[in-house]
Parts: structure tokens; C-alpha cells; sequence
């Protein structure tokens, strides 16, 4: 089994919990609880991976300040490589981010860094079975150099409505896309119109109610693997998208690894670990024989 480069956000978060989101008045709240944490999408991607058995490149931004040393210590696992552009500043990226008891998140910036330079990616992306760009500025230029190299490229756009221009360069030059239901009026448009522009498979996630995907053969359904207790729903994206590489590199069909990326993003809620850390190959993959995945 080939490696996966993944490039985007690692971050140290702090994450309080909260009963409800705040509405826009002036108030006062109280946590239920608080706890920092490992964050970013690319994290998330590559700890889920990691405790798939999958072989990880994860290269991102860190600064030379206490976050980043925790966040390279929180990375560190045998499947996970880590390259590193130094942070503008030396300033590693940080979060503030509100989680409401119904799965609802409001995630406030505090640092937000740019590289000073970047590691060459060439090699790192050359013999990749799937290369992972997750919405940040340095992915970008990698799209084209992925599809140059004959690398999949698979891209998370998160809550993409089809009109913003950030996600635009990725939505576009993605073989498998997916998208959050939460900012799309019609899924099913946005899904055919992915499809139509060259994607191979669209994937639109809905929380607990599975998922909705679509290839060349048509619409498929996706059942939200059932879990006891949900616990925190961080990561579930990135846990989902994990399941679905890690089905597709161990040679499974749509409908398998559409199957392996639910259950693994279910894993994904029932710990406050980022992502899926706590899955393993075994347990996901008996989850994922639950999960009802049917053409529509």
C-alpha cells in the first residue's frame, strides 16, 4: 500500500462546550466544559489515516512556539511523516472553538499563519496513491502538480455553497470532492454539477443521516453507522474522508468504501480525540458491515 500526501491546517485548538451557540447579542454564557486539543482538517485527515494503516505525508505550517511543539508531539505515530514550512512570525495556527451540545461549532481564528517557504513537494507527492488538498493557500499550486504527476487528488471543501471563489480551484480540480450539506440548497445539483465538471465521485456528507454520493453510475445512499453515544462531532468530516481513501486504496468498490468512510466517521464521534485516532483497521471495517449503502 502507497503513501498518502495530505497538505493543510494543523493547528492547537482550544475547545469549549457550550449548550447552544450564542446568538448576536451582547451576553454571557457558561462552559460546561474546556480542554485543548489537536485540530485542523489535515490533522485529522492524517490521524485517521494513521489508525488505519494508512502511510502518511502530512505537510503543513508550524511555528517554533509552544502550540507547534504540541502539535508535532499529538503527531507523532510510525505512519506519519510530517514536513514543515515555517510559520510567518513563528506564530503556529491556534482556534478558539465553541461546541454546542447539538453538534453545532463556531470556530474563531486566533492565529492564522503564512509560510515563509515550503519544502518541495515533488517528491513527496510523486508515488502518492492519493493526494489529499485540503482548502489552504499552499494547496493550491499542488493541484495542478498532483494531476501533472498522475495523482488522485482528492478534495474536502467542507461547507461549500458552489459560489465561493476560495473553493472554487479545488471543487474544479478534484477527482473525488466532499462536501458538508450544511450551506447547500440542493445537494443533488451541487453533486451532478461536480460530476459533470470531471469528478469522478461527489460525495455530500449530512451528519447523522449518512451521506449522498454520486459517480458515473448514478446516486448512492449512505446510512450514518450507528454509534452508541456521541460524544464530540470534531473531526467527523475528516474521519469520513479517511474511511472512504482507506477503502479505496485496499481496493474496495464505491459502495465499500462509502460504507468504511461512514463507519469511520462514527468512530470519529465517540472520543474527543481529533478524528478517527482511536479507530483500527478491524473495528471500522466490522462497523462498516452495518452501514446500508444502496443505489438510488
Amino acid at each position: 500500500m502507497s503513501h498518502v500526501f495530505v497538505n493543510g491546517p494543523a493547528s492547537w485548538n482550544t475547545l469549549v462546550e457550550v449548550e447552544s451557540l450564542p446568538g448576536p447579542v451582547s451576553q454571557t454564557i457558561f462552559a460546561s466544559g474546556y480542554r485543548d486539543g489537536l485540530g485542523g482538517t489535515s490533522a485529522g485527515k492524517a490521524v485517521s489515516l494513521a489508525a488505519l494503516g494508512v502511510d502518511v505525508v502530512l505537510r503543513t505550517i508550524l511555528g517554533d512556539d509552544e502550540p507547534g511543539a504540541l502539535v508535532r508531539a499529538a503527531l507523532t505515530h510510525e505512519r506519519i511523516r510530517l514536513e514543515t514550512a515555517e510559520a510567518d512570525g513563528g506564530r503556529s495556527e491556534r482556534h478558539l472553538n465553541l461546541m454546542a451540545a447539538d453538534g453545532g461549532r463556531l470556530s474563531i481564528y486566533l492565529e492564522l499563519p503564512h509560510a515563509l517557504g515550503a519544502p518541495d513537494a515533488g517528491a513527496s507527492l510523486h508515488g502518492a496513491a492519493v493526494a489529499v488538498l485540503d482548502l489552504a493557500v499552499s494547496s493550491i499550486p499542488l493541484i495542478a502538480q498532483a494531476r501533472a504527476l498522475g495523482v488522485p487528488v482528492w478534495c474536502d471543501v467542507h461547507d461549500d455553497d458552489g459560489q465561493q471563489d476560495f473553493q472554487r480551484p479545488f471543487a474544479d480540480g478534484a477527482d473525488v470532492v466532499v462536501v458538508s450539506e450544511s450551506r447547500l440548497d440542493d445537494p443533488s445539483a451541487y453533486l451532478r454539477d461536480r460530476v459533470s465538471r470531471g469528478a469522478r465521485l461527489a460525495v455530500c456528507t449530512r451528519g447523522s443521516r449518512g451521506a449522498l454520493a454520486l459517480d458515473e453510475h448514478g446516486f448512492i445512499e449512505v446510512q450514518a453507522a450507528p454509534v452508541d453515544v456521541v460524544v464530540d462531532t470534531n473531526g467527523a468530516g475528516d474521519g469520513f474522508v479517511a474511511g472512504m481513501i482507506a477503502g479505496h486504496l485496499g481496493g474496495g468498490t464505491t459502495l465499500e468504501l462509502l460504507a468504511l468512510g461512514s463507519a469511520t466517521g462514527a468512530i470519529a464521534v465517540t472520543t474527543t480525540d481529533l478524528g478517527a485516532r482511536t479507530a483500527t483497521p478491524e473495528g471500522a471495517a466490522a462497523l462498516a458491515r452495518r452501514v446500508e449503502v444502496r443505489r438510488v
